[in-house]
């Protein structure tokens, strides 16, 4: 199988761009697996100073890919998707997120653990976990009421609402907003140069205590995020609705991706 996730090495700078656009970058294991790989070498490499993550100028990812998940659902804390989520949040490497068109589901939780986040003005930030009978994850249980507040957090993540680019800027789930998908990978990589400049051993031990007070916290959240989140798979009320959706799916659009 080819490689669904693209690299890309530049003066210190990694590239990874989803390279799926047939199912809207839709991520199956095989991608978490890919993605989780390509971080934890990266995070390794002194060569690599930061890392970009990227789905291109249309769509950033439409979260899970729902034939996938649903054959091969995770099942234990080890599956690749939350090993995925165990590598990001033990990188020392800075992380820059270039967000163009959808971001669902996981294509959003990701974004919490980034350093800096642009978005294109079509963007769509969206969590729909609830919607579908499942629990959130990747932390956002902790992370997104202290950056939002409890009200703003749970319009996302209980009633699935959406945000545009422009919005998630201005609630602070971005920090910077581009006109299109050319001018946000254009920011990023200046983002990414930026931090090149600094000093090294000062940046990412500023990282690592900008993280540090809440690392313990956070990882044990995930773990309990994500021990629910394989209970919740096994109910009939998350069935029903991953089934209903993925029909939808396939009616409305059977070449595209099955997010979230």
């Amino acid at each position: 199988m080819n490689d669904l996730i693209q690299q890309d090495r530049s003066a210190g700078v990694l590239t990874l761009t989803f390279d799926r656009p047939d199912k809207l970058n839709a991520l199956n294991n095989a991608m978490y697996t890919q993605l989780a790989d390509l971080l934890q070498a990266a995070d390794e490499d002194p060569a690599i100073g930061v890392v970009i993550i990227t789905g291109g100028d249309s769509c950033f990812t439409s979260g899970n890919d729902l034939v996938d998940f649903l054959q091969n659902p995770p099942t234990h804390l080890d599956s690749p998707a939350f090993r995925l989520m165990k590598v990001v949040t033990q990188m020392q490497t800075p992380l820059i997120a270039a967000v163009c068109g959808a971001a669902i589901g996981i294509g959003t939780t990701l974004l919490l653990h980034c350093d800096q986040v642009v978005v294109s003005r079509n963007a769509k930030l969206r969590m729909p976990f609830v919607n579908i009978g499942l629990c959130p994850e990747f932390g956002a249980t902790l992370l997104l009421p202290r950056l939002l507040g409890h009200a703003r957090a749970a319009r996302l993540l209980l009633l699935g609402e959406t945000l545009s680019g422009a919005d998630a800027v201005q609630w602070g789930l971005a920090n910077e907003l581009c006109e299109d998908g050319a001018q946000c990978l254009t920011a990023a990589r200046q983002l990414a140069q930026r931090l090149l400049a600094l000093p090294q051993g000062a940046l990412r031990q500023s990282r690592q205590l900008l993280r540090q007070a809440t690392l313990a916290e956070l990882q044990a959240t995930i773990r309990q995020e994500n021990l629910l989140f394989i209970e919740r798979l096994n109910t009939q009320e998350a069935q029903t609705a991953l089934n209903a959706l993925l029909n939808r799916s396939t009616e409305k659009n059977p070449s595209k991706g099955t997010p979230p």
